[in-house]
C-alpha cells in the first residue's frame, strides 16, 4: 500500500509536469509559424531542442512509473486503486500520442520558417541584385551624360572659333576690298604716265625729223 501510494503520487506529480511542459513545447509552434520571427537568430531551435528533450525525458519516467504501478500485486490493492492504475495507463498512452502529434507539428512550423526564410533571402538576394543593376545602369547613364557635356562643350567651343575664324575673314575681306577699291586709281596713274611717255616720244620723233629735213634742205 506504500509503495503504491508513493507511486501513485510521483505519477500525478509527473503528469502534471508533462502537461506543463506539454503545453511550452506546443506554444513554440505559433511562435515559430510568425512571419517576423526569426529561427536562427533568437534561440527558438535552441528552445525547441530544450523542450522536446525535457518532454521526452518526463514521458521515460512516466513509462518507468507505470511499470512499477503494473508490476505491483494486484491482490493487495482495491478496486478503486486498480481503475487508478488503468487510469494512469491510459493517461500515458494519450500523452505519448500528444508529444508525437505535436513533435510533427512543431516540426513541420520549423520547416515552413525554414522555408519562408529561405524565400525571404531569395527575395532579399533579388532585391539586392536589381539594386546593383539599377545604380550600374545608373553609372552608365551618368557616363554617358558626362560625355554629351563634353561633346557639347567640345561643340560650343569649335562653335567659338568658327566665330572667331569668320570674324578674321571678315577683317581679311574687308582690307582686300578696301585695296581693290584703291587699285583703279593707281591704274589711271599708270596709264596717265605711259601716255605721257608716248607723247614725249612722238614729240621728240617729230623734232628729230624736222631736224634732219632742215638739214638736208640746207645742203641741197
Amino acid at each position: 500500500m506504500s509503495s503504491y501510494e508513493q507511486l501513485h503520487r510521483q505519477c500525478r506529480t509527473l503528469e502534471n509536469l508533462f502537461d506543463t511542459k506539454l503545453n511550452s513545447y506546443s506554444q513554440l509552434v505559433s511562435t515559430i509559424s510568425r512571419p517576423s520571427e526569426d529561427v536562427e537568430a533568437d534561440g527558438s531551435r535552441e528552445r525547441w531542442k530544450d523542450l522536446e528533450m525535457e518532454t521526452e525525458e518526463l514521458l521515460e519516467k512516466l513509462e518507468e512509473m507505470n511499470e512499477q504501478l503494473a508490476a505491483l500485486d494486484s491482490e493487495t490493492l482495491s478496486q478503486s486503486m486498480l481503475r487508478a492504475i488503468q487510469r494512469h495507463r491510459e493517461l500515458l498512452q494519450d500523452n505519448s500520442r500528444e508529444l508525437k502529434r505535436t513533435k510533427a507539428s512543431v516540426q513541420n512550423a520549423l520547416d515552413q520558417a525554414n522555408l519562408l526564410s529561405g524565400v525571404r533571402n531569395d527575395i532579399d538576394a533579388y532585391k539586392s541584385s536589381a539594386a546593383d543593376s539599377l545604380l550600374g545602369e545608373r553609372g552608365r547613364i551618368d557616363s554617358s551624360h558626362r560625355m554629351t557635356d563634353d561633346m557639347l562643350n567640345q561643340a560650343y567651343e569649335t562653335r567659338a572659333d568658327l566665330a572667331r575664324q569668320r570674324s578674321s575673314l571678315s577683317g581679311i575681306s574687308t582690307r582686300m576690298t578696301n585695296v581693290l577699291n584703291t587699285i583703279p586709281g593707281i591704274n589711271n596713274l599708270v596709264s596717265m604716265i605711259k601716255s605721257r611717255r608716248r607723247r614725249d616720244s612722238i614729240i621728240l620723233g617729230v623734232v628729230i625729223g624736222v631736224c634732219v629735213i632742215l638739214i638736208l634742205s640746207y645742203l641741197w
